[in-house]
């Protein structure tokens, strides 16, 4: 049993949108096929992933570094203790030798969206769902058959008026949304404000509202969003200000008394542990950690984290990865965490769920396909199984 290639080709996003502080008309990202010689149904078993989005592709430290080093490795260190299937922290450890301490985004992606490849191959091999077979091994046992899923939507565009910001979340709330997420700080503080009173407007009894600054903020102006938010009950405050800003983000958590949320642009587990240490958030708060495990090492880090995180008492209902695709779907139900974002109709390719995927209640029903299951992506899989051919 081996991994006889792993390819990696970087597609477009070819999006117009925009949050606060970046377009995605630039944006690319990687794919990633990692090939074993391992049969099923007649055909080799393939692993695929991609990095998440939001970062762009990473191809070149892939190809000069990570990717040699585990085709160079001997095939049977790369075995779980059965013989039988490949063991991903032994292949992440082999992606790792000969790299320095520090510096984790400069690796954490390839290494993680390789990483995240391998669990694919892994759970077909054993004709598994992910979600499955991640909770047999890190959450007792207990497999959920859905799982919580909001809306990340409220983007900035050209030409975009309120109504139609409003119509956009209209359309979420009634495919069965029961949350929306939506941007700020790429308006005026009063404008934005009046975004965020149009769509809490129109939000049924019981829905939530969730808005997203994606680290736009300096003191002055985060302080200030801060206190215009306050009055509107948000689910929660998303990334106030540059996420390693923790000093920054511990004085608008003393004031902002509603939850807070970030961590999607954190790589590593220290990172976090920092965050937690120093940054003001509080469980108690139901403050939201949202780290994105493809980008920061895969599933066995994101392992370490949530043991680092129970340590400073942080529950897995407050842990929603960043992400919005079948990764991080299969992630938030296999750990047990309090859900996954989805991004309807966005990225492409690479934004949603399995084309037969149905959100009800604000819950999405899992399927049983083996792996992460982009095969019922068809758009996406249509690019995975070129790569893989």
């Amino acid at each position: 049993m081996r991994i006889v290639d792993i390819r990696e080709t970087a597609i477009p996003l070819k999006s117009s949108l925009a949050n606060s502080s970046i377009d995605f008309s630039e944006m690319t990202t990687s794919v990633v096929a990692l090939i074993t010689d391992v049969p099923r149904d007649g055909k080799p078993v393939i692993g695929f992933a991609f990095n998440s989005t939001g970062r762009y592709a990473c191809g070149a430290s892939m190809r000069a570094r990570f990717i040699p080093r585990i085709l160079r490795a001997a095939p049977k260190s790369l075995l779980d203790e059965s013989g039988d299937n490949f063991d991903p922290g032994k292949i992440l450890a082999a992606m790792l030798r000969n790299e320095k301490s520090g510096g984790h985004s400069e690796r954490s992606i390839g290494i993680g969206t390789i990483e995240i490849a391998v669990w694919d191959a892994v759970a077909k091999i054993a004709a598994k769902p992910l979600h499955r077979l991640l909770a047999e091994r890190y959450n007792g046992g207990r497999i959920a058959d859905k799982v919580f899923c909001y809306v990340g939507a409220g983007w900035y565009a050209p030409g975009k008026t309120t109504k139609d910001l409003q119509d956009e979340m209209r359309r979420h709330l009634d495919a069965g949304c029961t949350m929306v997420k939506m941007k700020v700080g790429g308006m005026r503080l009063a404008d934005d404000l009046a975004r965020v009173e149009a769509v809490r407007s129109i939000l049924p009894n019981g829905a939530l509202l969730a808005v997203d600054a994606n680290s736009k903020f300096g003191r002055d102006e985060a302080l200030a969003y801060a206190r215009g938010l306050a009055p509107y009950g948000l689910r929660w405050f998303e990334e106030p200000c540059d996420p390693l800003d923790f000093a920054l983000l511990a004085e608008i958590a003393a004031v902002y008394e509603a939850p807070l949320a970030t961590g999607e642009n954190l790589f590593s587990t220290q990172d976090v542990e920092n965050l937690v240490r120093f940054g003001g958030l509080k469980p108690g708060r139901n403050d939201v950690i949202q780290v994105d495990p493809p980008q920061a090492y895969g599933i066995v880090q994101y392992a370490r984290t949530l043991d680092m995180l129970a340590r400073h008492g942080w529950p897995r209902r407050l842990l929603f990865p960043h992400g919005g695709n079948q990764m991080s779907l299969a992630i938030a139900a296999g750990f047990g965490l309090g859900g996954a974002e989805s991004y309807p109709g966005v990225f492409g390719e690479f934004g949603g769920f399995a084309d037969d995927a149905e959100l009800a209640g604000g819950y999405l029903k899992l399927s049983d396909r083996p792996g992460i299951g982009f095969e019922g992506q068809s758009r996406l899989y249509r690019i995975m199984r070129e790569l893989g051919a």
